[in-house]
């Protein structure tokens, strides 16, 4: 775990949050390289798949042409919901470590851990990394909005 890639994780949460969008960030990493990056995206583009993990799963998948990112860490602000913790399972995401617990959503493990179900692939888990920025994040951007 390098905490810099989790930094750059937070700096694509915070362009998120500008834009109005629930602000969280995500890097893929490769060899030590960031290869793909995303952010939340769903209003912008009123797209319910527009995570930032997908869109991250999306870029690396097209930078390595392959679907497989077995050798790969992804690095993301909030732990990932249902649907983003499937496609992190499809893809074969080696590591994952998330910053903020999903009290409501997090399916690896605060409401769920979907990695523990007897699927294809299971990634190494790693929650609660750089927790307090990550979680500063959303909880200013929510009472913005109220």
């Amino acid at each position: 775990m390098n905490r810099k890639f989790m930094e750059a994780a937070l700096a694509l949460a915070k362009q998120a949050g500008e834009k109005g969008e629930i602000p969280v960030g995500a890097v893929i990493v490769k060899d030590g390289e960031i290869i793909a990056t995303g952010k939340n995206g769903r209003e912008e583009k009123q797209n319910a798949l527009s995570h930032a993990e997908i869109e991250a799963i999306n870029q690396a998948c097209k930078k390595l042409g392959s679907w497989r990112l077995e050798d790969c860490e992804l690095y993301v602000t909030l732990e990932p919901c249902p649907m983003c913790t499937g496609a992190i399972i499809n893809a074969r995401i080696k590591t994952v470590i998330f910053g903020a617990f999903d009290l409501r959503a997090g399916s690896m493990d605060s409401v769920i851990n979907l990695c523990d179900y007897p699927y294809n692939h299971k990634p190494e888990i790693y929650g609660g990394i750089c927790e307090e920025e990550c979680s500063a994040l959303l909880k200013d951007f929510f009472a913005e909005l109220r």
